[in-house]
């Protein structure tokens, strides 16, 4: 991928855009001009991050037994390991050194090579933009390399190379590894400083998954160094989180790997858990991958979430414990249950670059599948546990039931007549139905018969939705669509200042769900514009949400005991890692077909469940307000939406073509 920079700046007064307009962005500078696209730019503790995720990807690979980080009283972090160290020797096709490229080049770094098991085969480093944009975003780095018998030492300042790689004999001190010491440049950062708490939770997170391996900060502002070395792994570490809380059951751990010969996952591939329960008190609950933290969970969690649910639930049927008329769900196992989930998934797929989401929709059956398994074994070998488990989740289920009758007694007067195309859900508790916006009549046809019914309601669209954005209130239900849409969600059109009235709102989440391509992606603009124009309110708590349906499907044939499987995609990005995915496994090159949907319209029911609807595969983004205070976004959609504004947006689109991502 290029980027490119339209640079208009100097050309507003004649509005000249011709060839010498476009700049190409080399190197680094992409990073340097548009830091947020790469990183959190609050403060630089995620650039130190990808630092301290290689040195434990070298622990993870068995090569490593301690990191050491070092905060500086000059502002400086430095990040020691004592693994392999990068390789120092020129790059065969590059011809340059290696340690040159990782460090000044996107997308290069020895987590792309999965051959053969590859230097790293499981890792949390996959975008290849990693220590790179830490060169990027500082006025200088140190780097020296313990290799082969020697310790060699390279500089960069902003990013570009100042001393170029070469021996250095006087810091030779043991056999290998890496230290880079990095001065982040406080311009491209809100605050400059790290926020030791944070910090602290990574490398003490680090030392939890990694047993045997120590972990060490050192202040030199206050002189303490703490210490991290965990024998026990993830049930110590959970334990002491939890405080002195007092458990239901005892805790409940376990691990499982894939091996080399199983039929649906690659070897290796697996997770390590450690589950507790609580009637109250404290909820403690962390998620990672490959050792990288999820804060925002993900697959994993859904999975682990699943498996313990699915288990639950089959030893309350099979021990004849549910009441009659109560019906168990997730959430009524997973509401008083703290975990710590360590998940390795080969080529992890995350939500952005700072990793805080898992997506690979593989991991719900790898985890979900792992911890049923585990967990069915745990309850039926003690009954007394399985019995107390059953019961708290029966409670939880009681008292879900009893908040949704309460909130149907207070709707149940004065009710308006809903649009007759809407396909309503049986659920009336507004925590957990969802109205999904469908492009389409036959897209609506495949989303109402994909769905779950119990919770999920679907209200086609004809056509484009009306530009709202210069409508007055008043007369807004002139347009049928806006009024089925009003009437639907059980919300009045307001404004900015307004204090609606949300007691009739019938659906947590609005989703907006239209095809993979222009068209849709304009029926999601006149949506989202309705919605922040009329019902700002709804965006401000978060009940807007835009769905995400995959562009491509790659049909696998059967590989000796695997058997044959159909995987999506959500852009040509993910489809290159899935190919490279399945040149790993051995799939024979060029035996999978790859297909692209042409819209939802294409797409079977059970298609559309599995990879749009489905909570814990569908791929679903929150629509809230972004960094640009009230009246700076008014003015942003009166530039894009106004009917006057055509002069304006061609400069726009001039001037911030380059933020558009192009495959090339």
């Amino acid at each position: 991928m290029t980027l490119f920079s339209t640079a208009v700046g100097d050309n507003l007064s004649n509005q000249s855009y011709n060839e010498a307009s476009i700049r190409v962005l080399k190197g680094l500078e992409p990073v340097r001009q548009r830091p947020g696209m790469y990183t959190r730019t609050e403060n630089p503790l995620h650039i130190i991050q990808e630092v301290i995720d290689n040195a434990a990807d070298e622990a993870l690979a068995g090569h490593g037994k301690q990191i050491q980080v070092t905060l500086h009283t000059d502002g400086s972090v430095t990040v020691e390991d004592d693994g392999r160290g990068i390789p120092v020797g020129l790059h065969p096709e590059e011809k340059a050194p290696v340690a040159e490229l990782v460090f000044t080049r996107l997308h290069a770094g020895g987590k792309f090579d999965k051959k053969g098991g590859g230097a790293y085969a499981f890792s949390g480093g996959l975008h290849g933009v990693g220590v790179s944009v830490t060169n990027a975003l500082s006025k200088r780095l140190e780097l020296v390399i313990w290799r082969d018998g020697g310790a060699h030492r390279m500089v960069f300042g902003d990013g570009a190379v100042v001393e170029a790689l070469k021996l250095a004999p006087e810091l030779l001190r043991k056999k290998s590894g890496t230290r880079v010491r990095a001065w982040p440049d406080a311009s491209f950062f809100d605050s400059a400083t790290i926020p030791l708490n944070e910090l602290t939770h990574l490398l003490r997170s680090k030392a939890v998954l990694m047993a045997g391996v120590k972990v060490s900060l050192t202040n030199e502002k206050t002189g303490d160094t703490k210490t991290w070395q965990y024998e026990n792994g993830l049930a110590g570490y959970l334990t002491e989180a939890l405080d002195g809380t007092e458990l239901r059951v005892p805790l409940f751990g376990g691990e499982q790997f894939a091996g080399a010969d199983h039929e649906s996952f690659a070897d290796g591939e697996g997770a390590q858990w450690v589950v507790a329960w609580a009637d109250e008190g404290n909820v403690v609950r962390e998620s990672y991958v490959n050792l990288i933290p999820t804060p925002a969970g993900g697959t994993h969690e859904s999975g682990l979430r699943e498996g313990l649910f699915a288990s639950v639930k089959s030893f309350a049927e099979l021990h004849g414990l549910l009441p009659k008329g109560v019906k168990l769900l997730p959430e009524d196992v997973f509401a008083r249950t703290s975990f710590v989930l360590s998940a390795k998934v080969l080529d992890p797929q995350f939500q952005g670059q700072i990793k805080e989401r898992l997506n690979s929709r593989d991991a719900v059956r790898l985890v979900g599948g792992f911890v049923r398994t585990s967990l069915d074994l745990w309850l039926n070998t003690h009954v007394e546990y399985g019995k107390k488990l059953a019961e708290l989740a029966i409670r939880q289920a009681q008292a879900r039931a009893r908040s949704a009758q309460k909130v149907e007694k207070r709707k149940s007067s004065g009710v308006a007549v809903l649009p007759g195309k809407l396909t309503d859900c049986e659920s009336s508790d507004v925590s957990r139905t969802e109205v999904f916006l469908v492009e389409g009549d036959s897209a609506g046809g495949s989303a109402k018969m994909g769905r779950d019914k119990e919770f999920q309601a679907i209200l086609p669209l004809r056509g484009k939705v009306l530009n709202a954005w210069e409508v007055d209130r008043d007369r807004l239900f002139a347009n049928n669509e806006i009024h089925d849409i009003s009437v639907a969600i059980g919300v009045d059109p307001h404004g900015p200042t307004d204090s609606p009235d949300l007691s009739g709102l019938r659906y947590g989440r609005v989703c907006i769900l239209s095809d993979a391509d222009v068209d849709g992606s304009h029926i999601q603009v006149l949506l989202l514009t309705l919605f922040y124009r009329h019902f700002p309110r709804l965006v401000e708590l978060g009940h807007v949400h835009v769905a995400r349906p995959p562009l491509f499907r790659v049909d696998v044939p059967s590989l000796g005991k695997r058997p044959a499987r159909k995987i999506y995609c959500l852009d040509a990005g993910e489809l290159d890692v899935v190919q490279d995915k399945l040149r790993k496994e051995g799939v024979r090159e060029g035996s999978w077909d790859i297909s692209r949907f042409k819209g939802l319209g294409e797409m079977s029911p059970e298609q559309l469940w599995e990879t749009t609807m489905n909570p814990d595969t569908r791929r679903m983004l929150p629509v809230g307000y972004g960094s640009l205070d009230p009246e700076a976004t008014t003015r942003m959609f009166d530039m894009l939406m106004g009917k006057g504004e055509s002069g304006a947006r061609r400069t726009w689109l001039e001037d911030k073509g380059n933020l558009a991502e192009v495959d090339i």
